[in-house]
């Protein structure tokens, strides 16, 4: 079969040879492995990559991009398998939905480890070596995804704990992201998964569509100055931020708080 050559993600191919440093291996098969949709394997190679240094724009992408994979999966899966549970207890056959309950219950031991995982990571290595506000807003924001996700399937107190350190992390984020422009990726994508946290975990409707309507018109005001992967960016946070408050308002004129749509 004739060769479709080199990716064009998989730039610095050049690079990765017997002279190629470990960094750059890593990076090479991180992107390899996103090439390939093998997300498991691309955490692996993000996570020993941020053990070796800081990471930078590009590498702190990679990292989103691999866990964000590996946890989007899970948690489709445990949507389709709570429905699929709660239908069974309607109909009235409880041994299918405790069969069905049960797996879900393995979903949600996974979703736990990944979770988990990023959190250490984010506290033990990425943050003490990222004192930049760009840094410190990312990764807390990442820290505030992740808690609100294990909060998503969650019971009792640790839905509690989950949902508390969510908000603080994003609290955390906030504040090192004041200094960065409003059209900034990082600050539009904190504003657009924090008012998602606000409406769908604490059923803050009001503060919820405030937090994003903010964001949205300090961000609309600029993002005519951009230019290139900078203004198609900002541009697609702001689309997704105007839908949620289309949503929103109308579901909440009618009966309350409706779902949005995050960015991570």
């Amino acid at each position: 079969a004739p060769s479709e050559g080199v990716p064009a993600s998989l730039g610095g191919v050049d690079k990765v040879g017997p002279m190629a440093t470990e960094v750059e291996r890593l990076v090479y098969k991180a992107k390899l492995a996103e090439e390939a949709e093998r997300f498991e394997d691309m955490v692996g190679f993000v996570t020993a990559l941020a053990k070796q240094k800081t990471l930078s724009v590009e590498e702190r992408n990679l990292l989103s991009v691999a866990f964000k994979n590996v946890v989007g999966s899970k948690r489709a899966s445990w949507r389709i398998l709570s429905g699929i549970e709660a239908k069974e207890r309607e109909t009235g056959d409880p041994a299918r939905a405790d069969r069905v309950g049960g797996l879900r219950g393995v979903v949600e031991e996974e979703l736990a480890g990944v979770c988990t995982a990023l959190l250490d990571l984010i506290d033990g290595t990425l943050l003490p070596k990222d004192a930049t506000p760009e840094g410190i807003a990312f990764y807390n924001k990442m820290a505030g995804d992740y808690n609100r996700y294990m909060a998503e399937f969650a019971t009792g107190p640790q839905r509690e704990s989950a949902a508390g350190s969510a908000a603080a992390r994003y609290d955390a984020a906030r504040r090192a992201a004041e200094g960065l422009p409003t059209t900034d990726p990082i600050r539009l994508g904190l504003a657009l998964n924090h008012s998602v946290f606000l409406l769908e975990i604490m059923g803050r409707h009001t503060e919820a569509c405030e937090v994003a309507k903010a964001a949205f018109d300090a961000g609309v005001t600029h993002v005519s100055s951009l230019s290139g992967a900078d203004y198609r960016d900002a541009t697609l946070i702001l689309q997704l931020m105007r839908d949620n408050l289309a949503l929103w308002t109308e579901e909440g004129a009618e009966a309350g708080a409706g779902a949005g749509v995050g960015a991570a």
